[in-house]
């Protein structure tokens, strides 16, 4: 069982920043050397289910590359795509910046486009407060800095 890439909803543009787009295409070439380097070793059995693995690893990977769409974050006032922010929420500073669902990673800060804290942000300006409603409840947000 191949395990499903990051969830994006059904007719949502896959939007990507450039690294995103990179890091997409570093996954390919990993796939493709891994495929690659199978060795059979006498097992030709098991080296045909993981090279089967792999196409099918490769497959869901291509048609996310295939449908993204590369947006090049731009210094803007407001909160878009793209864009890396300082902001407070209930008192902690935390720095964020709105990714593609393939280069989303909460621990470094990277939080998808499709997410309710994204959409929550979008648009605000750095010195608005606001609150937001996501899944761990209501949060009051203040915008610090927009890069």
């Amino acid at each position: 069982m191949v395990p499903p890439r990051a969830f994006l909803p059904a007719g949502v543009v896959n939007y990507v920043t450039p690294t995103g787009m990179e890091l997409l295409m570093q996954e390919r070439q990993q796939i493709l050397d891994e495929r690659d380097a199978i060795d059979t070793g006498g097992q030709e059995a098991d080296a045909r289910v993981m090279r089967n693995f792999l196409n099918a690893k490769l497959e869901l990977l291509e048609n996310r590359i295939k449908i993204a769409k590369v947006m090049e974050p731009k210094k803007r006032d407001e909160i878009a795509f793209g864009s890396r922010v300082s902001v407070r929420m209930n008192g902690e500073e935390m720095q964020l910046q709105i990714t593609g669902v393939d280069e989303a990673n909460a621990a470094q800060g990277k939080i998808p486009f499709t997410s309710p804290m994204a959409k929550g942000l979008f648009g605000h300006h750095v010195g608005d407060v606001f609150d937001i409603s996501i899944p761990t409840g209501i949060k009051t947000i203040k915008v610090l800095k927009i890069e």
